[in-house]
């Protein structure tokens, strides 16, 4: 099945390193939060949200991968995902201040 929009949110969870993780029970609930948020969405697009190993970048907090734009958001809490969808998803306008951005910016 070909998607419109796949969101991929990290579930890693690294033991034994003090690297920092985005952790299973936070991501766990973020996927959940954009399942119930899309599910009711009558916008014409084929979507789905599911969790995804390590995206590589947990230093910047809980990641949000959005394809086929291959946006990545960063710190993401559950409080962002009703901004997500409805900025980015269905005004097609990313979240500036969640953009995963070069560390000298």
């Amino acid at each position: 099945m070909v998607f419109g929009v796949h969101i991929f949110v990290c579930t890693n969870k690294r033991t034994g390193s003090e690297r920092l993780s985005c952790g299973e029970t936070h991501g766990l609930e973020l996927v959940a939060e954009f399942k119930k948020q899309l599910k009711d969405l009558d916008i014409g697009l084929k979507m789905r949200a599911n969790r995804s190993g390590c995206l590589g970048i947990c230093d910047f907090g809980q990641t949000v991968a959005i394809y086929p734009e291959g946006i990545f958001y960063v710190g993401v809490k559950k409080e962002d995902v009703a901004e997500i969808i409805q900025s980015h998803i269905i005004n097609k306008k990313p979240v500036e201040r969640l953009l995963l951005k070069e560390k000298n910016e």
